[in-house]
């Protein structure tokens, strides 16, 4: 899966006598146990296909149930509370006549077998899981080519808004930029004025952290990133983006050497969308997990329109790139339509976002936009946050302007 499935059910469908590994399906175990039947139900129908012809049918399935525990709580109590969970799952794949080979409980560094009553290959206490990184299937992924990116706590919690005073200052500074976005709306053409200054604004603060890579651990990354950028810059492309023409024509940073700086703003952006303006960091999760699955890092992907999704389930950019991430769909087609447009927006207009890919040499190459960075430019030490924005007060519904429409 690329990382480590916290709090989750997963399925595993198995193929042919050896037991090839094929589709799996992944879950929130819900903490409502009367939601277990009606959820297991609908895993196995979505891992077994019901017609012949569709993909094929597994042979068997075996089923994990991630979670740690909770106050109180041992390992040997998660599995018994979670036991009829597995048993519920095991009746409904059986039941579409694909068995389950295994089922087993991962908590607190242990596993425990729902499947296997020999406890002298599965002791009462559980087995000890071997140190991360080290089995022969992590071998083997590694020489494949695959990147475990943690456990889907860590990597959730890059995309998760601030809290605390951080989070007090940046909603006043989203508040004050709502507050000034509305009589620009309402000026002749000003729709189209916003749009262009928040993409002039996207092409600097993409710049300014092309220009910046930091390193060490995804925290400290993230905290450098952070510091990159105000929270006068962070409110006004927050707002800027819930325009559905702005969001498309920022997603065609997605490829050459504009993917990594833009997937760090969005990254950052979506970590700056405190308190009441939660919800608006549904576009810039979403950019970030476009980002991700064009750069083929389909785990990522996964997390941060799952993230976006679970803001606003009908975000339909979010809900498209979704599904063709799980049906396995090339990315490659929707690039090329994001080129196409690249280039009609560069001749019509003379101003586009530079993506970054390669052209070739016919090809018209528009300049970025660069915009003149304000003088709040942080220039704090690496890792801090950045200084405030004003501090003007003020609270509202959706703030950015724009009816639901344009969120789409």
């Amino acid at each position: 899966m690329g990382f480590y499935p916290d709090d989750s059910v997963v399925l595993v469908a198995l193929h042919g006598e050896r037991g090839r590994f094929g589709g799996r399906v992944r879950l929130g175990i819900p903490a409502d146990r009367t939601q277990w039947p009606d959820v297991a139900d609908q895993l196995a129908e979505c891992l077994i296909p019901a017609g012949q012809d569709g993909p094929p049918r597994p042979t068997a399935i075996i089923v994990y149930l991630c979670q740690e525990p909770a106050a109180g709580e041992n390992g040997r109590d998660v599995r018994d509370r979670l036991q009829p969970f597995a048993q519920r799952l095991r009746t409904a794949c059986g039941a579409l006549d694909v068995p389950v080979l295994e089922a087993l409980c991962l908590s607190n560094g242990r596993f425990w077998s729902y499947c296997c009553p020999d406890f002298r290959c599965c002791p009462a206490d559980g087995t000890q899981m071997v140190m991360p990184g080290t089995s022969v299937m992590a071998a083997a992924a590694a020489y494949a080519g695959m990147q475990v990116r943690g456990s889907l706590k860590e990597m959730e919690a890059r995309l998760r808004p601030r809290t605390g005073q951080r989070a007090a200052e940046q909603e006043r500074a989203l508040d004050a930029a709502a507050r000034a976005l509305l009589p620009r709306m309402l000026r002749p053409d000003g729709a189209a004025v916003v749009r262009k200054d928040t993409l002039e604004l996207a092409a600097a603060m993409i710049h300014r952290f092309r220009q910046d890579t930091p390193a060490g651990s995804n925290r400290a990354r993230d905290a450098c990133d952070d510091a990159l950028i105000t929270n006068a810059e962070a409110a006004s492309l927050i707002l800027g983006l819930q325009d559905r023409v702005t969001r498309d024509r920022a997603a065609e940073w997605m490829d050459g050497t504009a993917a990594a700086p833009a997937l760090r703003l969005w990254r950052a952006l979506a970590r700056r969308c405190a308190g009441s303006y939660a919800e608006h960091a549904t576009a810039p999760l979403t950019l970030a997990g476009w980002v991700s699955w064009s750069t083929e890092d389909g785990p990522s992907a996964r997390v941060a329109l799952g993230c976006a999704l679970s803001l606003d389930p009908d975000y339909t950019f979010a809900q498209l790139l979704h599904c063709a991430i799980n049906e396995g769909l090339d990315p490659e087609p929707l690039r090329r339509c994001l080129r196409e447009q690249h280039e009609e927006a560069a001749s019509t207009t003379g101003c586009a976002p530079s993506s970054g890919a390669k052209r070739s040499r016919s090809a018209k190459r528009p300049a970025p936009g660069r915009a003149t960075p304000p003088s709040g430019r942080p220039r704090g030490p690496r890792g801090g946050t950045g200084p405030g924005a004003r501090t003007t007060g003020g609270r509202g519904g959706r703030r950015s302007g724009h009816d639901d429409r344009s969120r789409r």
